[in-house]
């Protein structure tokens, strides 16, 4: 793969290592830094490809990088790696700018999908005309309630919180969550989110 380079930014020295051996034994160019403080002060030139930073992260997190990048000029594709319950601090760092989040424990192959994708679209959404159309066309065939539903998920609400604003039972909200997965056409949460940002939503 020629796309370009890499980054993690992981202050867990062991994932560090871990993510820059599956990126090099898949072919990829792959540089590590330990703090997002540390990758701005040696910001790399256009080569750049693809950043994949840890979401929580001492000093400056995540998010704080992807902020820090825009606000600097620097649109590049950024992954964020969240841990369980993190879906909220997901969701605001799609809203800022990241292409796309992968929560821990997570598949090798999803990550390497993922980085695949974030050098095809770059730091684009994708609101190119025809997928932005099929989108809004599925969101259109939801239901006012699975509507809700996504407005919750969207905002980074966990199911019981969710449950308790619409007055229904957590179980429930399973069940629309999953209706919305399949109806959606969605492989995973950070590509339903994506999809709802996407058109809008």
């Amino acid at each position: 793969m020629t796309d370009g380079r890499v980054h993690i930014i992981d202050d867990d020295e062991a994932m560090r290592d871990s993510l820059v051996f599956l990126l090099d034994t898949a072919g990829l160019e792959v540089e590590a830094s330990a703090s997002a403080e540390a990758f701005l002060r040696t910001l790399p030139d256009p080569r750049l490809g693809c950043i994949v930073t840890d979401i929580r992260m001492p000093d400056m997190t995540g998010l704080d990088l992807i902020r820090a990048l825009k606000a600097g000029g620097h649109d590049y594709p950024v992954i964020v790696i969240t841990g369980h319950g993190d879906v909220a601090l997901a969701v605001e760092s799609m809203k800022a700018g990241a292409v796309d989040f992968i929560e821990k424990p997570f598949d090798d192959e999803a990550l390497l999908c993922a980085i695949r994708i974030a050098f095809r679209k770059g730091s684009e959404l994708v609101s190119a005309s025809p997928e932005r159309q099929a989108i809004v066309a599925r969101l259109d065939a939801l239901s006012p309630r699975e509507r809700e539903v996504l407005a919750g998920v969207v905002a980074g609400k966990p199911n019981k919180i969710i449950a308790h604003d619409l007055g229904i039972s957590p179980r429930t909200v399973e069940v629309y969550r999953a209706n919305l997965m399949t109806k959606m056409a969605a492989g995973s949460l950070s590509e339903l989110v994506r999809m709802a940002l996407v058109a809008g939503h």
